[in-house]
């Protein structure tokens, strides 16, 4: 140990070290108990930033810490390696995308050695490699097998600038989620996977972990699912075969339906405009609504609701009364059936629409009264109050004009109306979700091969299990035309089918890399078995992930995927719990001022605040990077980048190296075994460190790592305020002193571990802290407790003595304590004392006339 502090040479010798003793592997120990600690896979871009740093930072913090308490910790990485910046590199750049990404993997991965992150390096993956994406497109065929995947024509969210179709999730907001390009809508041959059949039990099964993981989480899953009670109920087309189903919610207000409104992208629409005198007009309005939604407004935008009349007319079945069918731009192919019934009076996009186009306004549900009577309203069958409305009621109530429901309550009348409809056949009571099946073809070249093959002759096979990997090819053209660059690899297409023999054409869409990211810390339980995805028996020892970290914007997609893969591994035996993932934690931006404006914004090269992690480990070394970090904020807020932070950082753990090299010769005499005697200064510092235990561990237990940064300083100041001299310090003083020094050390290095196993070293410890098989410092009660207590005493309110006492004195003492002192009895002298107000181990306020 040298007696400087040289972060540089420091970090680089035990980076070394971890690396021949293999200090983080991890293997099943059915003896010990186990800890699974997970960050994001990055996306290899070339290059980490600040938000990485930040993530792994509290990822390596939480498993050092287990490690120390005795767990068996898994602690892996990986790579989300495929996607379309790759592609779109080899564009700008003339290379391959294999070429690209696996140069930035190889920076990154040095990145995060230099960071001295604990991985275990063995089970590191890469989604682009055969070995992995095999088991990808095995899923795939379990899930063709089992009616999960299905291809069809639909309309789907296309991006103009990655030229790729793009989930619901992933254009949210009618951008993409990638790039922030606007979202155009296109009809495709798509594959799906019905993710949808396990809607109700992504929201079951949040029960499981409402617990662990952030509400926000929670309720933006249970938003995008979107369960709707409600009923279907069928309309008759006037004079036609068809009928018109829609979904509704409140059933309660069929009476006042005045019109049936379908989506532009119904279809029934087609063949209900055949023969139609307004069919021209009507097909005007819907490719206005299609091309409208090829350029989305602006976010928060309200879009005027329009809509056009078709001449066709729908029978309400509940009264027979015949309703205007409209196509309008509000109603989406989405949403329930694409189809709504408009009930101006109870739905205030309906309400809006009927005010511009001048349709009926009638009113079924009236306000309850304690009689549960309506409230000063008169029933009029039939009558238009358009001009007596001046806004949508939308609450629950009383029917009222709605034939022999009148007079119920809307709860007894939803659920009696939906049962009738069902009874006479036109209609029945129904769950629908905002949720959609997941579209996971693109049109790209970088991605898993989707393992189909096209036959004339046998239509649809799915290639056999036995020829996996569909490999993808080393190289291809990229011809920005919006097709997949595979479609001109003429080796890779042309193919002969596994049924007939006969010449056939693989499938050119490539899948969603979320499909990568939905089992990949499954594969790290076993990650070079080429028989199966993984052992059953090793995911069992692992999962579920005990802690997860990454980002918020994953919320609803990554995080809703890997739920419903895990949901599916069960459903065909490869695991045996329903969640994935048993606690999450959602890390906060690394924000930075823009140069141009001033303001604080998530880090950006585009923005021009970026910060690279290599010049900061470069100037102040990896442990005070990771130190700051985790100091400056709360993980799940937003973090203010500060070089003057790092800097403060770099001083600290100078501070506490010196204080090693100042005491390290005399550690070698101290005793191990506590005394019996302390002097006044040695309480003084065992209380310290105890308390500071005790602190710094509830605040592991709870992430706060802030916090517990700021109790290892005000460690190091008690420490420092010691002023005996290390060679003439007492038996007892020398204990205090190796008892703090020791678990300052081991407390410190989840955050700084470079420095942390250096100065573990010089205490005297040899193989390091995990060899030495150094654990993390336990608080004995009674030295946590503050040895005293200083109690203001005030006289009417204002503070004239302060006692120190021990923290167990009663009440009664304090109050004799309070009056017996000689600054308070000079207050109170010749008065009547009216009152002692004591407040246990805060307060004694003693009240005098």
């Amino acid at each position: 140990m040298d007696e400087k502090y040289f972060p540089e040479k420091i970090e680089e010798k035990w980076q070394q070290r971890w690396a021949e003793s293999g200090a983080f592997e991890a293997e099943a120990d059915p003896a010990r108990p186990h800890f699974y600690c997970l960050e994001m896979l990055p996306y290899p871009s070339g290059f980490l930033h600040m938000g990485h740093v930040r993530n792994y930072s509290i990822g390596d913090a939480l498993a050092w810490y287990k490690r120390l308490r005795g767990f068996n910790v898994l602690h892996p990485i990986g790579w989300d390696s495929f996607g379309q910046p790759a592609e779109q590199a080899a564009i700008k750049r003339g290379i391959q995308p294999r070429d690209w990404t696996e140069q930035n993997i190889a920076h990154m991965r040095g990145q995060l050695k230099r960071l001295g992150i604990s991985y275990d390096w063995r089970r590191e993956i890469a989604a682009h490699a055969p070995e992995y994406y095999k088991w990808d497109q095995w899923f795939f065929l379990k899930m063709f097998e089992r009616g999960l995947v299905y291809r069809k024509l639909a309309p789907v969210n296309w991006c103009p600038k990655e030229e790729t179709v793009l989930s619901n999730e992933q254009s949210s907001g009618g951008v993409c989620w990638r790039c922030g390009t606007p979202v155009e809508r296109r009809d495709l041959e798509q594959w799906f996977i019905r993710i949808t059949d396990y809607a109700e039990q992504l929201l079951d099964d949040m029960r499981e972990i409402e617990d662990g993981w952030p509400e926000r989480v929670l309720t933006m899953q249970r938003n995008w699912i979107g369960r709707s009670e409600g009923a279907y109920v069928d309309f008759a087309v006037q004079g036609r075969d068809e009928k018109i189903r829609v979904f509704t919610t409140r059933i309660d207000t069929i009476y006042g339906a005045t019109a049936v409104v379908l989506s532009a992208e119904h279809p029934l629409l087609k063949s209900l405009l055949e023969g139609s005198s307004l069919k021209s007009d009507v097909e005007r309005f819907v490719e206005r609504v299609r091309e409208a939604r090829r350029r989305p407004a602006a976010p928060d935008a309200e879009e005027e609701k329009e809509g056009v009349h078709t001449g066709l007319f729908a029978i309400n079945p509940f009264n027979g009364e015949q309703l205007p069918i409209w196509v309008a731009n509000y109603v989406l192919m989405e949403y329930g059936t694409g189809a709504v019934m408009c009930v101006p009076a109870h739905d205030e996009r309906d309400f809006e629409f009927a005010q511009k186009y001048s349709l009926p306004i009638r009113q079924v549900i009236a306000p309850i009264t304690h009689e549960q009577e309506p409230s000063g309203f008169e029933p009029r069958l039939g009558v238009d109050q358009s001009t007596e409305m001046q806004q949508a009621f939308t609450d629950y109530g009383v029917l009222v004009n709605s034939g022999e429901w009148s007079g119920k309550l809307s709860q007894d009348a939803m659920r009696e109306m939906a049962q009738h409809a069902k009874e006479r056949g036109f209609g029945e009571p129904a769950v629908t979700y905002r949720l959609r099946d997941w579209g996971i073809s693109r049109q790209r070249f970088w991605g898993a091969p989707i393992p189909v093959i096209y036959c004339e002759r046998c239509g649809i096979v799915p290639v056999p299990e036995e020829d996996l990997p569909v490999i993808l090819p080393e190289r291809a053209e990229f011809t920005g035309v919006g097709q997949s660059p595979l479609a001109g690899v003429r080796e890779f297409v042309e193919t002969s089918c596994p049924r007939c023999g006969g010449p056939a054409r693989r499938e050119t869409d490539t899948m969603d890399t979320f499909i990568d990211s939905s089992w990949y810390f499954f594969r790290y339980c076993d990650p070079h078995n080429d028989r199966e995805p993984f052992d059953r028996e090793k995911v069992a020892y692992w999962t579920p992930v005990d802690q997860y970290i990454g980002g918020i914007e994953h919320a609803v997609m990554h995080l809703l995927y890997t739920r419903f893969w895990t949901k599916f591994m069960r459903d065909i035996g490869l695991v045996r719990f329903n969640e994935p993932v048993k606690k999450l934690l959602t890390q906060g931006m690394v924000t930075n001022i823009v140069p141009e404006t001033g303001e604080w914004k998530a880090m950006s090269k585009s923005l021009g605040n970026g910060v690279d992690p290599d010049e900061m480990i470069e100037a102040y070394g990896a442990d005070a990077v990771r130190l700051f970090i985790l100091f400056a904020a709360p993980p799940e807020n937003e973090l203010r980048w500060s070089e003057s932070g790092i800097d403060g950082a770099v001083r600290f753990l100078r501070r506490v190296y010196h204080l090693v090299v100042r005491w390290r010769e005399a550690m070698r005499d101290a005793p191990r075994d506590a005394p019996t005697e302390f002097s006044p200064e040695a309480r003084r510092i065992r209380h310290a460190t105890h308390r500071t235990i005790a602190r710094v561990t509830d605040d592991f237990e709870r992430l706060h790592f802030n916090t517990g940064v700021a109790a290892m300083m005000e460690l190091v100041n008690e420490l420092s305020d010691f002023r005996v001299e290390p060679q003439k310090a007492s038996p007892a003083e020398l204990f205090v002193m190796r008892e703090a020094l020791e678990a300052l050390v081991v407390m410190l290095a989840p955050y700084a571990p470079h420095v942390a196993e250096e100065m573990w070293e010089g205490l005297g410890h040899e193989g390091g802290l995990l060899g030495s098989g150094a654990r993390w410092p336990e608080a004995e009660a009674a030295w946590a407790r503050k040895e005293e207590l200083e109690i203001p005493v005030q006289v009417n309110g204002k503070v004239r003595a302060r006692l120190r006492v021990a923290p167990e004195t009663a009440d009664e003492e304090l109050r004799r304590l309070a009056l017996a002192d000689e600054r308070v009895r000079a207050r109170i002298e010749g008065r009547e004392v009216a009152r002692v107000i004591v407040v246990p181990q805060r307060l004694v306020n003693i009240v005098v006339k």
